[in-house]
């Protein structure tokens, strides 16, 4: 019971917010030394580490595959005799929202028409090779690398929280390899590392938000699509979600979150069946083949010879803000899977949301696609310097594209609420001791924090700025994660070891 008590906050609550601090008032007082740094260390990192984002990546995917089907298949995250919560269907649409919800509506048409124009080295941007790369790269981007990322963080929080009885934190995973150490500056260090990191990627994701909601209110009513919408917006959505924090009403978020789902599939059924569905149909097979035949090229690719930005500004940037958004989703995921096995887990996170994402891009995507090179829109020239209005220049394209307009607005502003409250409590139990239940003043604190950081980053640059914060405070980070691999290899071990000596024990006693 110890663990469900509020817990006042200690040194990485303190630490970590003052980093926090120190970075928005850095990004507003002094925006453009900000902006040189920023930029500068993404072009280190990209350029002389972006092999280690693509190794990371390969690593958890891996090991994850490791965990499926290796000897501790079929431990469970809980007790021996522990049951799910949630029926598998409920499970999966939850891991889905929770994975690629905000990230899906803003890049699902963005990502594809833009691969079209400007295709990865080596294919020529406007042809067909270009159409069907497009769609395979976004489904790569978007596949099992992401969920991989993900499933590292939640079945280690999952397995420690709900089988060793430890608090739900990153230092936690750890414990393996660095034993009471974890509990000292060393283990602080690395909880204050995660949340960072995580507020960092957070509010990546709802610049992305804040972006395309002032956008799609441009395009759908005509308004100014500005910087200054953008942080009004971002304000404004702050003072209701941290309303909503201190009000409590987490049943009402949950029948939101799952409206939300709802409102979702209405969406992508409408693009479905108003767009040139058999011709989705046959994009879905051959980009998801093509993904299949060539996973492990795209999963190690590398381009040292050839002067080009492209895995820089997509693949690079892609894996950091995954690796630095991976703690909340990671959370969010583990505590809805108490109760499952190691298998059940693995091949759940990875296959299921990733067939999900993959047919979401290519009737999106593949629907854009369709509409520019047919002649019948222009949705590549305006979406190539503003990405965030590319879903709404395809809506306004089909049959009651006002109605989906707005359908896609609502969409996006449940999102953007939903997922900042769960970002507070998760940041709230990272920077608490792992108590299951923060203070409210401590969440509320977080959400400021976020949207603090989310208008920095729309300040000083927008969408270059988001990328630049997400590659480079993933990177430490991903060091962790890798060591999380090695620590949860280690625990399961020693299960095994355990499970053996008391079986031994029990023969001889018979």
């Amino acid at each position: 019971m110890t663990a469900l008590k509020k817990k006042k906050p200690g040194s990485v609550f303190y630490l970590s917010i003052l980093i926090v601090a120190v970075i928005v008032a850095w990004g507003v007082f002094a925006t453009d030394n900000f902006n040189s740094v920023t930029s500068a260390g993404l072009q280190w990192v990209t350029t002389n580490l972006g092999w280690f984002y693509v190794m990371t990546t390969a690593v958890f995917v891996v090991f994850s595959i490791y965990l499926a089907f290796g000897r501790n298949q079929d431990v469970k995250l809980g007790s021996d005799d522990s049951e799910p919560n949630y029926s598998f269907l409920s499970w999966i649409g939850m891991l889905f929202a929770a994975g690629m919800g905000v990230g899906l509506v803003f890049w699902g048409t963005a990502e594809p028409i833009l691969h079209y124009i400007e295709p990865p080295p080596g294919v020529e941007g406007r042809t067909v090779e270009a159409a069907r790369a497009s769609l395979v790269y976004s489904i790569f981007h978007w596949g099992i690398q992401p969920w991989a990322i993900y499933a590292v963080v939640g079945i280690a929080i999952a397995y420690f929280k709900f089988r060793k009885n430890k608090p739900s934190l990153i230092s936690e995973t750890l414990r393996p390899v660095l034993g009471n150490k974890v509990d000292g500056p060393l283990g602080k260090t690395v909880n204050i590392i995660a949340t960072v990191a995580t507020t960092v990627g957070i509010a990546t994701t709802f610049g992305f938000s804040a972006m395309q909601m002032s956008g799609g209110i441009s395009e759908v009513f005509g308004t100014p699509n500005s910087v200054m919408v953008q942080l009004i917006i971002t304000g404004v959505v702050g003072v209701v979600f941290i309303g909503v924090v201190f009000a409590g009403i987490d049943k009402g978020m949950r029948r939101l979150s799952n409206a939300n789902l709802a409102l979702a599939a209405l969406l992508l059924l409408a693009v479905f069946l108003f767009g040139p569905t058999v011709r989705l149909i046959g994009d879905f097979f051959v980009s998801l083949g093509t993904y299949i035949r060539d996973y492990a090229y795209l999963s190690l690719e590398l381009h040292p010879n050839r002067d080009t930005n492209w895995q820089a500004e997509w693949t690079f940037f892609y894996w950091g803000w995954l690796i630095a958004w991976a703690p909340f989703v990671g959370m969010f995921i583990a505590r809805v899977s108490r109760g499952r096995t190691i298998r059940e887990f693995v091949l759940g996170a990875l296959l299921v949301p990733a067939l999900l994402g993959a047919f979401w891009f290519v009737v999106f995507g593949g629907t854009a696609i369709y509409l520019e090179r047919s002649g019948a829109a222009d949705i590549a020239a305006k979406a190539q310097n503003t990405p965030e209005i590319a879903l709404f220049l395809l809506l306004d394209e089909l049959p009651f594209g006002f109605a989906l307009s707005i359908l896609a607005l609502v969409l996006i502003i449940i999102f953007f609420v939903t997922s900042a409250v769960s970002a507070t409590y998760v940041l709230g139990v990272l920077s608490s001791a792992g108590t299951l239940k923060p203070s409210k003043k401590i969440q509320a604190a977080w959400g400021a924090g976020i949207i603090g950081i989310a208008a920095t980053l729309l300040l000083s640059g927008g969408l270059e700025a988001l990328q630049a914060a997400s590659v480079i405070v993933a990177l430490p980070f991903a060091f962790i994660l890798l060591v999380v691999c090695l620590s949860m290899g280690l625990a399961l071990k020693r299960e095994r070891q355990e499970a053996g000596e008391g079986g031994k024990q029990e023969a001889r006693e018979s």
